[in-house]
């Protein structure tokens, strides 16, 4: 665990010494620009934009027909269970009824699983492609407004709902301080909201 941590200690130095030097040459060679820093708050553009809200409304309205077409399949269940107590166990008919029930029982278990899968594939695909659609944004708004660099910065969730939450948000929350960056997570909002 000590060689881990080391090596990343001395990766970070020498990107540290990289990036100062790459700095440093461009002031040597009569570049006198400062280095410009740009912030974005990802939480903010993914929850804020149009799409983002267009799609919660469409899976809203999505998982409000699933649910009743679920809810209605277990009605049929709870009445086919009520009516099977009303047959002599075993005859003809029992078994009919039973193997009935028995069945929409398997469709309901496999429809529910097929939804859950369903959701969170069209929630991974939407996510990705506004992912890519804000990098495209935040590089074009970059250039526009002469940035250098452009970090990431999202409050974060506290206090955390356990342990792991905590360590996730600590792992993941790189950016701690943002005083002189430009914030331009509004304009992003607005250009991708101008494409919808």
């Amino acid at each position: 665990m000590k060689v881990k941590a080391l090596v990343v200690i001395i990766f970070l130095a020498a990107t540290v010494l990289l990036v100062g030097y790459e700095v440093g040459l461009g002031e040597s060679e009569g570049d006198s620009s400062e280095l410009k820093v740009g912030i974005v708050s990802m939480r903010r553009v993914l929850q804020e934009c149009k799409r983002s809200a267009k799609y919660r409304q469409e899976t809203l309205a999505e998982r409000d027909r699933v649910l009743a077409e679920l809810e209605h399949l277990q009605a049929e269940i709870e009445a086919d269970r009520a009516a099977l107590k009303t047959r002599k166990v075993g005859s003809s008919d029992y078994m009919a009824m039973l193997k009935g029930m028995l069945d929409k029982q398997a469709s309901l278990q496999a429809q529910q699983k097929f939804y859950e899968q369903q959701v969170g594939v069209r929630e991974q695909t939407m996510i990705e492609g506004l992912y890519k659609d804000i990098l495209k944004v935040v590089d074009e708004v970059a250039k526009e407004k002469g940035l250098s660099l452009v970090f990431e910065k999202s409050e974060p969730e506290l206090p955390a709902a356990s342990a792991s939450d905590l360590m996730r948000t600590i792992d993941t929350n790189k950016l701690l301080y943002s005083g002189g960056g430009l914030d331009i997570s509004d304009e992003v909002i607005a250009r991708l909201d101008a494409g919808e």
